[in-house]
């Protein structure tokens, strides 16, 4: 069978692990022919061009920027994506027929490359991996308003998508509900649950106990204390985290001598979070600006609780995939939300975790409190357990591959 997987995101080696290449190399293992379409941002220097990584065929497509960027490069960029898709397929790929398309959100703007591939291959599966609801996620942080002339083009954008979708795989139960009942148009048995996975390789239990072994040398490394928790926030600081909170989060904890917390990542707002390190002198905080994935996949391995931020202020369910890396390194987790996502509430259930709405700072220091009170190696365990359950790569694998005939 020959797979299309159609992203937004830069990739150029297969081999980097992360949720979509750990699902093409899964395909590719199984014995289907894997070729991916993956936007080159101009910032990059990559022109238009095809390789072979490991098996399997990667076009990268010369675009405008569109993360980290201004706003009207951005949305440039966004409305060009699809256009030059299609023009590399007709130049790279014009003679392959596929049988299965997989994309994934954000953006929503695939709409006309999907329905160009389909087109060609009338039989092929669409299958649209759901990882962004977008426009109703810039609405609730007031990007622009529900009335906007943006909002309507994008929301047009977003209900044709899904129309010439056959199956939608969400993230969470939540965001399945959340789909279901906004698009009611859209068949509701078509919609699933399709979790954010990755690939367990064999022995990942001795490799977290040898990184395990290293903790002392790694917190050195980073000016992390060796005789206390830390509490670890790594990704993205802009507007969807709730900058405000996040800081109101560290100012009230910053001199602690029970805990220790570090915060690495990059984005729109981390110069805010960096303007109030800079003044704060918290003696039980640090701020790193991102770190490459091999020094924070250490990092996080020698850290002890991981923490998730989202603005109070969403509607939609978000699931954000840094979950992922704090359950492989079997830590439990403390979210701090909206209301609206369950990634708190199955953390709960499931005995890995604990969730406050992320109004009032006062309820994250309960729960730093509670979390220094409970078995947090045995939280992290459940954890870890709970991701090989429902988490892994062939689980997301076995549900797409459940709908091919």
């Amino acid at each position: 069978m020959n797979v299309l997987f159609i992203t937004l995101i830069y990739i150029d080696d297969v081999n980097k692990g992360f949720v979509y290449t750990d699902l093409m190399r899964k395909f590719r293992d199984d014995g289907h022919s894997v070729y991916v379409i993956s936007s080159s941002e101009r910032k990059l220097g990559v022109e238009t061009s095809v390789h072979e990584s490991d098996g399997v065929k990667i076009l990268n497509v010369k675009t405008l920027n569109i993360t980290k960027t201004n706003i009207v490069e951005k949305g440039l960029g966004t409305i060009s994506l699809e256009y030059l898709f299609i023009k590399a397929v007709k130049k790279y790929f014009k003679n392959i027929k596929f049988d299965l398309v997989l994309y994934s959100t954000p953006p929503i703007t695939l709409a006309k490359i999907v329905g160009f591939i389909k087109k060609k291959n009338p039989s092929a599966i669409s299958y649209l991996m759901l990882k962004d609801i977008f426009p109703q996620n810039a609405v609730d942080i007031e990007m622009f308003g529900q009335g906007s002339v943006f909002y309507k083009y994008f929301r047009r954008k977003e209900k044709h998508l899904y129309k010439i979708t056959d199956y939608i795989g969400c993230m969470s139960p939540a965001n399945v509900e959340y789909v279901i009942k906004h698009n009611p148009e859209y068949p509701a048995k078509n919609v699933e649950v399709l979790a954010n996975s990755i690939e367990l390789k064999e022995n990942v239990e001795k490799d977290i106990a040898l990184k395990k072994e290293k903790r002392q040398f790694i917190r050195e490394k980073y000016g992390l204390p060796v005789d206390k928790p830390v509490f670890l926030y790594g990704g993205n600081l802009g507007k969807p985290q709730g900058i405000d909170y996040i800081i109101g989060c560290l100012e009230a904890n910053k001199n602690r001598n029970d805990c220790y917390f570090v915060v690495v990542g990059s984005g729109a707002e981390y110069n805010k979070v960096e303007s109030w390190f800079k003044q704060a002198n918290a003696k039980s905080v640090s701020l790193m600006k991102g770190l490459p994935k091999e020094d924070y996949d250490l990092l996080a391995q020698s850290c002890d609780v991981g923490l998730i931020f989202l603005d109070y202020r969403f509607t939609i369910p978000n699931y954000p995939s840094r979950l992922l890396s704090y359950m492989l390194a079997k830590m439990p987790v403390i979210c701090a939300t909206d209301v609206n996502t369950d990634i708190g509430r199955i953390a709960e259930q499931n005995g890995y975790g604990y969730w406050c709405e992320s109004v009032k700072t006062e309820e994250f220091t309960i729960l730093v409190n509670k979390m220094l009170a409970s078995n947090i190696s045995e939280m992290g365990q459940r954890g870890f357990d709970f991701m090989k359950a429902n988490y892994c790569v062939d689980q997301s694998y076995d549900t797409i591959m459940s709908h091919i005939k």
